[in-house]
């Protein structure tokens, strides 16, 4: 596939899961690809692995000033790029009344402070290019609500309000804005608490695979410029 010649991604969380699958579909689609996540060891083996079109950059996103110093990295290597595919994310469990409110509090600034930064700093560069995507990952959880899910739910309605709004200010700007929103995924994320084995939660059999949601961003990123893909919402069937 060459759907993707000539365009230059970034991909955040993009070591494991969803993001992982996201910047290997996109490579093979022939975009260079940024893969952003905080583990070093995890990205160089996902470049690696995707050969000359993609590059590791460890940033911890939830710092301003690390996002900004990666985007001045990326402008003085001509790289500045323009997808933005909005995926790093927590999913902790826990009822509100005994959740410690640290946990709380990161879960918000990693599901929603941290894209906001991201998407901050690369937005006016698409602007000013009147050309660019913002993909934003969102879960099943940016509508509907389950018991234990305050935080991560908090996190994806903000988020979905968020791409709402910018879907609005983007109008007439040339630059498209895409959420994707998944049902349950077979992620690493859901290692810690064994579905198969835990009441009240999909076993991963029944889960869709970060493969679904990957080939679903490439679908929304490929249509033609004077379309934009407001929202996919993904389930299993």
């Amino acid at each position: 596939m060459s759907g993707l010649a000539g365009r230059h991604a970034l991909v955040t969380g993009a070591s494991r899961g969803i993001g992982r699958a996201i910047a290997e579909t996109l490579a093979a689609a022939g975009a260079r690809v940024t893969l952003v996540a905080r583990g070093a060891e995890g990205l160089r083996d996902v470049a690696e692995s995707l050969g000359e079109l993609a590059q590791a950059r460890p940033c911890d996103i939830t710092d301003t000033q690390a996002v900004a110093a990666l985007m001045a990295t990326l402008a003085a290597h001509g790289t500045l790029p323009d997808i933005l595919v909005n995926n790093a994310g927590l999913f902790p469990l826990a009822p509100l009344d005994v959740m410690d409110p640290a946990e709380f509090e990161r879960t918000i600034r990693v599901n929603l402070v941290a894209p906001f930064y991201v998407l901050r700093a690369l937005l006016p560069h698409m602007k000013a290019a009147h050309s660019g995507h913002v993909v934003t990952i969102g879960s099943v959880a940016d509508r509907t609500v389950f018991p234990g899910n305050g935080a991560y739910s908090a996190s994806k309605f903000g988020q979905r309000a968020m791409q709402d709004v910018l879907r609005q200010e983007l109008r007439g700007t040339g630059v498209r804005s895409t959420l994707v929103s998944p049902a349950a995924t077979d992620t690493p994320i859901w290692d810690p608490i064994d579905p198969d084995n835990t009441p009240g939660f999909p076993t991963r059999a029944s889960m869709l695979r970060p493969a679904d949601v990957a080939d679903s961003v490439l679908w929304a990123l490929t249509r033609p410029a004077h379309v934009n893909v407001d929202e996919l919402r993904l389930s299993a069937s």
